[in-house]
């Protein structure tokens, strides 16, 4: 069995705010998609909500290439934003801003799925990551797919950046999944037997006029509509860029320990749906300070121990792909806590130094500028 390519490329989603109010503008300047169309091309888009802005990797060769690729692109959003008097974020939610007065980008796609899903799609003020990685061969695309689904809830644990709505703290390290959750479609697939099966549930759909194709299947894991790659959803954006690259790179770094299983006849045992959501809710709520279930132990188990069989189940993998440096970074991740620890540390220490609610949150936005610039 020949390897797969395992390419890699990443679009990441921010947020433009005021640098003054810090909150978001609801109707940004047009000179901040035109700057960084006029650079990138077309790896700017505009997203949903005129305050949110999108861009994409080309296909990467390794994760070196990506970091370099997302640090130019996080480099020229802000340069761009800076230019026209705005600021952005990396965050899955805005600390306050409400979803109300956000205007939706005027554009068809957008404005039909406004039409046919109604308040839930408006409320999708949130901003995730999504990791793909090349695989030729669509078959090999499901049974990876139907594998590394038990891995999910591990990878999000590592991502959380939302953990306030609306000026609240939530209680959640990832409440974005939680705003996600609202539209059909989404969360974990089930497994299929085929590439076939798959197609044939997608048809079935479209055949009936729900859908026009794949690209709005939005599962946490799914086979890409327009690339040959298997897609991640399920992460929110990660505000440290080093971060984003490590999850990355143990992403794909799973996949290939996946693949090499197979190779030597082995699947990874494939537990129910049912058993899997647990998982991710845990990772939702507590992220990596509580534990994950073991379902082949039937036992909850520490963050810190799973997180240490991941790496040794695919530190063989990362050699292989030259990212090991970048998968260990994970350890640091689990060290000094994701972006959701310290936006809620942050907001905390401004209270404790006599704050008032509204000057905490905005603490908050600008620790969330800094981070995302840092770095690049």
């Amino acid at each position: 069995m020949s390897a797969p390519h395992l390419s890699l490329g990443m679009e990441e989603e921010y947020l433009l705010v005021d640098p003054v109010s810090r909150d978001l503008l609801s109707d940004p300047p047009p000179g901040i998609l035109r700057g960084c169309e006029a650079r990138l091309g077309g790896r700017v888009s505009p997203e949903f909500l005129r305050a949110q802005i999108e861009v994409g990797t080309p296909v990467c060769g390794s994760i070196r290439e990506l970091r370099s690729e997302l640090t130019e692109l996080r480099r020229c959003v802000s340069e761009v934003a800076e230019a026209n008097g705005a600021a952005v974020i990396a965050a899955s939610t805005h600390p306050f801003a409400t979803w109300q007065p956000q205007k939706t980008t005027n554009k068809e796609r957008y404005l039909q799925l406004e039409q046919d899903l109604g308040v839930p799609l408006r409320r999708l003020l949130i901003c995730a990551m999504h990791v793909h990685i090349g695989i030729e061969d669509p078959e090999l695309r499901i049974d990876l797919m139907n594998q590394v689904r038990y891995f999910l809830p591990h990878l999000l644990a590592l991502t959380t950046s939302s953990p306030f709505w609306q000026g609240d703290i939530s209680s959640l390290k990832s409440y974005r999944l939680a705003v996600f959750d609202e539209l059909p479609r989404t969360g974990m697939p089930e497994t299929y037997l085929s590439y076939g099966e798959y197609e044939k549930h997608l048809k079935a759909l479209i055949d009936v006029g729900v859908i026009e194709d794949g690209t709005k299947i939005w599962w946490d894991v799914r086979p890409s509509a327009r690339f040959p790659t298997l897609e991640m959803r399920i992460c929110d954006i990660c505000t440290r860029i080093h971060d984003a690259v490590a999850v990355a790179a143990l992403f794909v770094s799973l996949l290939r320990m996946l693949w090499r299983l197979k190779r030597q006849n082995t699947l990874w045992r494939r537990y129910k749906t049912f058993l899997i959501n647990e998982n991710r809710w845990r990772a939702m709520r507590y992220g990596i300070d509580g534990g994950l279930i073991d379902f082949g132990k039937v036992a909850m188990v520490p963050y810190a121990e799973l997180l240490e069989e991941l790496l040794e189940m695919t530190a063989e993998d990362a050699a292989e792909l030259d990212c090991t440096a970048e998968v260990a970074h994970t350890r640091k991740i689990l060290a000094t806590g994701t972006s959701a620890h310290a936006q809620v540390r942050v907001y905390e220490d401004a209270v404790a130094a006599g704050a008032d609610k509204q000057e905490a949150l905005q603490a908050v936005v600008d620790w969330l500028i800094g981070e995302t610039k840092r770095g690049v």
